[in-house]
């Protein structure tokens, strides 16, 4: 429930027929306007052309939709006043989140992490100590401790990385500035990076809770935090970026994905613009410049000759016109549809530079504009998984996500697991969203949240490798580490070779035994995701609704849970199967046994290709 400037306004107030009717017509929202004078159009739409339907068309787009009782808290304000309500939030607002809790997992001696398991050993043979653990002074395996420190680290971080991901989901479910948490979403994947790489939950977070803080605020200020960020440093080999031997990855990065497009630079560009990034780093959650690693001789680019440092390439760049034109376009396309013209294209860019970069400036133009709400804008996108699973909890009422089914494994289910893009350039969205089989793994999700799985197994307390469970259960039957941690190929119809059994007295460390205590010491520490089903009453639901029939029940159903509505045959077919399932079409007389039935009719309408579009 919202609150804040989104108080709850009573649906009693508002009829039935009335609510059915307003969603009913979100397709043809602009059709008074005249489509053609509609699409493209940046000017804003009039009072009269504010209602319910263009309430819950901003709040899917702007946030991940609502309850009719949040739409309408909306829709009941002033335009001006609910698109500044969304775009200009206060932070305030949302005093009922908590932080996350850390699990306490990270030791001061990890750091520097080492880039591989043979780097650690390496650098623990060298100097007698890695990762603050010492080399065991005589013994059976002396570098063991230290090998299963190393795995401990990835498997902690990543259980870890997992909880920060239903700490984001349950913001996006709770909060009171939806918006916040949309534009943090988009700049995820923007500034796309992977934990398998920067291998450190610590600094994912960190780079969401910039997001959470300037995701609204100056693109240019936001560049150069995200420039200096030590997650974006790990993730794009900033370490390895030094004078005489510049890396360019980090630069080209910066004008092909997140400023320019490709096209709009020249090899010399990235070639020039990496040294100027030279010597740029991080040192466990500080970003430093190592000025010996610097080079500060002169660099030309973009038409320009100086001894430019980094933040001095930023600015130039952010001085080329293709780079507001590029960045408005892609958030034009998040927010509001795949197709840009030339000329409206050019306009937002325009539109953006003029306003010095200010992404909120930008929203606000886009949110009010009668091309937002024009007839091919209005329920022709197609929700990521993360929107579709938020959507769905939002406009079940939930105040926050379930964990069964588990969030991380539905949404990666679904082709997008938050921390693990596919690659830099993030997920490609649109279309790639919806396959066969994608569709069926979304009807799959509804049915897990409407009747969750009885042999649901937390997948953050098990894990999923063959490899390691066979570990585990030799080890449990008895045998000793070395035979335990033997490929199955080597054991001959089910008992070791005796070669292989005499190996455990001489080994300076068993990587596979390590791996397993790795996971036994991460899930010792990492705070389990709780496992809460979704509390839902779908009958109350209707109830307190007046729906007096299965018509209305399907109704009301349609109108709260879809944004482009179903045809009339594919609404008969799910009153009918209402009737049948309930043995009469009366809401009253089924009061006592309507729960089930009502939810597999939201089943069944959860599963329809209208139900994945906003």
């Amino acid at each position: 429930m919202l609150r804040g400037p989104y108080k709850t306004v009573a649906l009693s107030s508002i009829a039935l027929t009335a609510l059915i009717s307003a969603v009913f017509t979100l397709p043809a929202l602009a059709q008074k306007g005249g489509i053609d004078r509609w699409q493209g159009d940046l000017s804003s739409i009039s009072a009269t052309d504010w209602n319910y339907a263009a309430a819950a068309h901003l709040l899917e787009r702007a946030g991940f939709g609502g309850t009719p009782d949040q739409i309408q808290a909306l829709a009941a304000m002033p335009l001006t006043a609910a698109v500044k309500g969304l775009v200009h939030f206060e932070s305030a607002n949302n005093d009922h989140l908590p932080p996350f809790e850390h699990s306490g997992i990270h030791d001061p001696g990890l750091e520097p992490f080492p880039p591989s398991r043979p780097a650690t050993t390496e650098l623990a043979k060298e100097t007698g100590e890695a990762l603050g653990v010492k080399v065991k002074p005589a013994g059976n395996r002396r570098l063991q401790p230290v090998v299963n420190k190393f795995f401990y680290w990835l498997r902690a971080s990543r259980l870890e990385t997992n909880r920060v991901n239903y700490w984001w989901a349950n913001r996006m479910v709770a909060s009171n500035n939806p918006l916040q948490e949309k534009m943090a979403l988009f700049w995820h994947g923007h500034y796309a990076i992977n934990e398998s790489k920067v291998r450190d939950y610590r600094k994912l977070l960190g780079e969401l809770e910039l997001f959470h803080e300037m995701g609204t605020g100056s693109f240019h200020d936001l560049m150069i935090a995200v420039a200096q960020d030590p997650a974006m440093l790990s993730f794009l080999d900033a370490g390895v970026n030094v004078k005489g031997a510049a890396n360019e990855n980090f630069a080209r990065e910066i004008m092909e994905l997140f400023t320019m497009g490709v096209g709009n630079y020249s090899e010399t560009d990235i070639r020039e613009a990496a040294r100027a990034f030279t010597g740029w780093n991080y040192v466990d959650l500080e970003f430093v410049i190592n000025e010996e690693q610097h080079d500060d001789g002169v660099k030309n680019f973009l038409g320009h000759s100086d001894n430019f440092d980094g933040v001095e390439i930023i600015d130039l760049i952010m001085e080329q016109p293709v780079t507001a034109e590029y960045i408005a376009g892609k958030i034009y396309r998040f927010f509001v549809r795949e197709e840009l013209s030339p000329a409206l294209a050019k306009e937002l860019g325009d539109t953006f530079r003029e306003a010095d970069y200010d992404v909120a400036t930008l929203l606000e133009t886009i949110f009010l504009s009668k091309d937002f709400y024009s007839a091919p804008s209005v329920g022709s996108q197609i929700k990521s998984p993360v929107h579709l699973a938020i959507s769905t909890y939002r406009k079940l009422g939930l105040e926050s996500v379930p964990g069964v089914p588990d969030f991380n494994r539905a949404t990666g289910a679904l082709s997008q697991s938050l921390f693990r893009p596919p690659t830099v350039a993030g997920w490609a969205g649109g279309r790639s969203w919806m396959t066969p089989g994608l569709l069926l793994e979304r009807g799959n999700f509804a049915r897990d949240v409407l009747f969750p799985d009885i042999n649901f197994v937390p997948p953050d307390r098990v894990n999923g490798s063959a490899e390691i469970r066979s570990v585990a259960d030799r080890i449990r039957q008895g045998l000793d580490i070395t035979s335990a941690t033997q490929p199955s190929s080597l054991v001959e119809g089910g008992i070791m070779a005796e070669s292989n059994m005499l190996a455990d007295r001489d080994e300076e460390f068993n990587t596979r035994y390590g791996s397993f205590r790795g996971w036994q010491m991460a899930i010792e520490k990492v705070i389990p995701i709780p496992r809460h089903t979704a509390r839902l009453n779908l009958s109350k639901m209707l109830n307190e609704r007046g729906v007096e029939n299965t018509s209305e029940a399907v109704d009301y159903l349609l109108a709260r849970f879809m944004n482009v509505q179903p045809s009339s045959s594919t609404r008969s077919m799910l009153i009918n199967f209402l009737d049948k399932d309930l043995g009469t079409s009366s809401i009253t007389e089924a009061q006592s046994y309507m729960e089930d039935s009502l939810r597999l009719v939201l089943h069944l309408i959860m599963s329809q290709p209208e139900y994945q579009l906003g």
